[in-house]
């Protein structure tokens, strides 16, 4: 796999679950990568989790160690955004799904000069995080999947003034990460988002309504319409309080049908998010989904 993309430099700003997730498969494919973090100790401890992930694969028969060392050797950890070194190929930022605080970020990255600026944004309008920036037209998102080594799908957007010259590139690094690409226009939500939403927040509803339990409700869309897994499982991946600020933020750009359930603002502030917290609509305190035949 390393041959893949010979000396590709990368930033990733973030080192949460998303940004960790994409500085593993752009390690393992190849690439010089560079992991942003607020500060010196936060950025060291992301290149540990990144190092352990790249561990599992290996364990896991999905790498080779030898690959897995050299992974694990091109990963850099950065204190500032400002440490970032100028030009390189790519730059993605990774943050919280909060508009300014991505706009913010973007514009600093920027003045790092990289060839392509991305956002990983799961639904905030490319158009609207561009605001600020000087070169729009090397500016794009790349929502990446949660795991990111394991779902090969990146949901390209294309802002009003993205170039041809930046859909290109990013097609390159999605080919060399051995993934693919949909290649969306920019409107809140995109496809992905924009869909996955109203099926989760209609299942919470269900289980509010008493219609059925989340591990029924689950079943139902596995068995029935093959996904891979049910809604309220995918919630809990995700992490219920992406999926409320999803949910609020396209609630603002597309009205009622996307408003949050009372319950997924309850859980929620009950800090019962999910895969993170050990609970969400499923038991995770094993390490593996257990039912929860009451939310």
């Amino acid at each position: 796999m390393t041959d893949a993309v010979p000396r590709m430099t990368i930033g990733v700003i973030g080192g949460g679950t998303m940004g960790a997730g994409i500085a593993h498969v752009a390690a393992l494919h190849g690439a010089e990568v560079y992991v942003v973090e607020v500060d010196d100790e936060r950025a060291r401890a992301a290149i540990d989790r990144i190092t352990e992930s790249i561990d599992g694969a290996a364990e896991r028969g999905k790498a080779e160690p030898a690959a897995a060392a050299a992974a694990q050797r091109a990963l850099t950890g950065c204190g500032s955004i400002d440490e970032l070194p100028k030009g390189l190929d790519l730059v993605v930022e990774a943050v919280i799904e909060d508009a300014e605080a991505k706009q913010e970020v973007l514009v600093r990255a920027e003045a790092r000069d990289p060839v392509v600026l991305a956002s990983n944004t799961s639904s905030i309008s490319i158009d609207h995080l561009a605001r600020g920036l000087q070169r729009t037209d090397r500016f794009a998102g790349m929502h990446f999947f949660n795991p990111v080594w394991a779902i090969p799908l990146v949901e390209v957007i294309r802002g009003t003034d993205t170039s041809d010259e930046t859909l290109a590139a990013i097609g390159d690094v999605v080919e060399a990460f051995g993934m693919e690409q949909a290649v969306i226009n920019d409107a809140p939500g995109f496809a992905t988002s924009r869909l996955g939403v109203l099926v989760g927040i209609e299942a919470i509803r269900m289980v509010e309504e008493g219609v059925a339990s989340p591990s029924a409700i689950d079943t139902a869309m596995r068995l029935g319409y093959r996904h891979p897994m049910g809604p309220l499982m995918l919630g809990d991946l995700i992490g219920l309080d992406v999926r409320l600020a999803i949910a609020e933020h396209l609630a603002s750009v597309y009205g009622s049908r996307y408003e949050p359930p009372p319950l997924l603002r309850t859980m929620v502030a009950e800090g019962r998010l999910g895969r993170k917290a050990g609970v969400g609509f499923y038991d995770w305190s094993s390490g593996s989904p257990e039912p929860i035949e009451e939310a």
